[in-house]
C-alpha cells in the first residue's frame, strides 16, 4: 500500500470492539492511522468510496491445514504456503497460521523450514505456525495417525522452545496427558501459545495444564473428553474457565448448533470463543478428494472424511463460518466478526497488529454488504 493518506468512507467501520457510523478509516503506508468523523477527513486525503455495508479487520485463522489445492503437510516451499494464504484471502482471511497435524519428524522439519522461509520472504498472510501434534492422545486421535502420536520428551520441548523464538507466533496443540505441566510452562515462557486438544484428560488435569500456562483449547467439542454430569472433562473445563480461549469449527457438522449456542452463552462476554476453519487442500477449489499421509480424504456434502467416515478437517472458509454464527446460531454480526478476527489475534497477543483497526495495525480490511457477502478484501503485504 502507498504512503498517500487514504480515507475509506461510505460504510460503517468495526474497529474490533466498536462500530463507527458516518466515519472514515484513515490509512497510510499500509497501516491504520485513525478513525475520524467524515466531516474531519483531511482535505488532502485520497478518498475510497464504499457502497454501504461494513468495513472490518481482515480475518485471522489459527488453524488452516491447507487451501488452493495445497496442504502444509506436503508443502515444502514458501510458494506453496503463498498458495494457501492466497486461497484464504478470497474468503476474508488476511492472516493465518499454516497448520501441520501429526506427521513424521522429516515432514515436520520440512514444513517448519517452509514456514520459516515464507516468513523470511514476507509472504503475505503467514503469521507463524500451528503444530497440532504429535504430542496427543491416541484415545482421541481423530484423523491423526496413531503410529506417530507420542508423549513429549525433553528434546521435543527444547526444540519447540527454540522454534518459538524463531517465528512471529508458534501455536502448539498438546494433550495434557502427553505433555507435563513443567513442559507446558517452559513452552509458554519461551513465547509459544499452548493449546490443549486431542485429549481424554479429566477436568482437573486440564485445569493443571491451564495453571501451568496453556491458554486455549483446540476445536472445542471435537476430539476431547466431553462434558458429563460427574466428569466435566476438557469440554467442561473450557466452558467453566474465564481464561481459556477455545477455537470453534462453525459448520453445523463438527458441532451441533444447539451445542454451539450453549458454548456461546457459557463464554458470553469473555471474548474467548473464536472461529477456525480447520481447512484442508480443497478450500477455494472444486477438488472432490485429496491425499493426506497416504490416505484418501473424500469431499462430500460439506464434509471431509476418511473412507471410514472419520472427519478429517473441515470444508469451511471463514466468512461462511461468520454467516453460520449469525444465521444459524443467532449471534449479532459484530460479535461473529470479532470471533473471526479480534479474539484469535488477542490469543496471540497480536491484536495491536492484526484482527483490529486500531492506530498502527496492519491495513488488512474486509468490506461486507448487509448480507455478510464479501465485496472486497485488502491485505497489507
Amino acid at each position: 500500500m502507498s504512503n498517500i493518506l487514504k480515507a475509506y468512507v461510505g460504510a460503517d467501520i468495526l474497529d474490533g470492539l466498536i462500530r463507527h457510523a458516518h466515519s472514515a478509516l484513515l490509512i497510510k503506508g499500509g497501516r491504520v492511522v485513525t478513525i475520524v468523523p467524515v466531516s474531519k477527513v483531511p482535505a488532502d486525503c485520497e478518498i475510497a468510496e464504499l457502497d454501504g455495508g461494513l468495513l472490518c479487520a481482515g480475518f485471522v485463522d489459527l488453524q488452516a491445514n491447507g487451501g488452493g489445492g495445497e496442504m502444509l503437510s506436503s508443502a515444502s516451499t514458501a510458494d506453496s504456503i503463498r498458495t494457501i494464504c492466497d486461497a484464504h484471502l478470497h474468503f476474508g482471511t488476511t492472516s493465518l497460521l499454516p497448520t501441520l497435524i501429526t506427521d513424521t519428524k522429516e515432514q515436520t522439519n520440512a514444513a517448519i523450514s517452509a514456514v520459516k522461509d515464507a516468513v523470511a520472504q514476507g509472504v503475505a498472510g503467514v503469521i507463524g505456525l500451528h503444530l497440532e501434534g504429535p504430542h496427543l492422545s491416541i484415545a482421541r486421535k481423530g484423523a491423526h495417525d496413531p503410529a506417530l502420536i507420542r508423549s513429549m520428551n525433553d528434546d521435543d520441548c527444547h526444540q519447540l522452545c527454540a522454534l518459538a523464538g524463531e517465528l512471529p507466533s508458534l501455536l502448539v496443540t498438546v494433550a495434557p496427558e502427553s505433555a507435563t505441566p513443567a513442559q507446558i510452562a517452559d513452552l509458554k515462557n519461551a513465547g509459544a501459545t499452548v493449546s490443549l486438544g486431542h485429549s481424554d484428560a479429566e477436568y482437573q488435569t486440564v485445569n493443571a495444564a491451564a495453571t501451568a500456562g496453556a491458554t486455549c483449547v483446540t476445536h472445542l467439542f471435537n476430539a476431547m473428553s466431553q462434558l458429563g454430569n460427574r466428569a466435566p472433562g476438557m469440554v467442561g473445563a473450557a466452558l467453566d474457565s474465564d481464561s481459556l480461549f477455545a477455537g470453534l469449527i462453525a459448520d453445523g457438522i463438527h458441532v451441533n448448533p444447539a451445542t454451539i449456542r450453549i458454548a456461546v452463552r457459557a463464554k458470553q462476554g469473555a471474548g474467548r470463543l473464536f472461529l477456525v476453519t480447520d481447512s484442508m487442500a480443497p478450500l477455494g477449489t472444486d477438488m472432490k478428494e485429496f491425499t493426506l499421509d497416504g490416505r484418501t480424504i473424500l469431499r462430500r456434502d460439506g464434509r471431509l472424511t476418511l473412507s471410514d467416515g472419520t472427519l478429517a478437517g473441515a470444508d469451511l472458509d471463514m466468512i461462511s463460518a461468520v454467516r453460520f454464527m449469525v444465521n444459524e446460531i443467532g449471534l449479532e454480526a459484530d460479535e461473529a466478526l470479532r470471533m473471526a478476527s479480534l479474539y484469535p489475534a488477542q490469543l496471540l497477543n497480536r491484536d495491536h497488529e492484526i484482527g483490529s483497526l486500531v492506530p498502527g495495525a496492519r491495513a488488512n480490511l474486509v468490506h461486507l454488504d448487509e448480507h455478510l457477502q464479501i465485496q472486497n478484501v485488502w491485505r497489507d503485504s
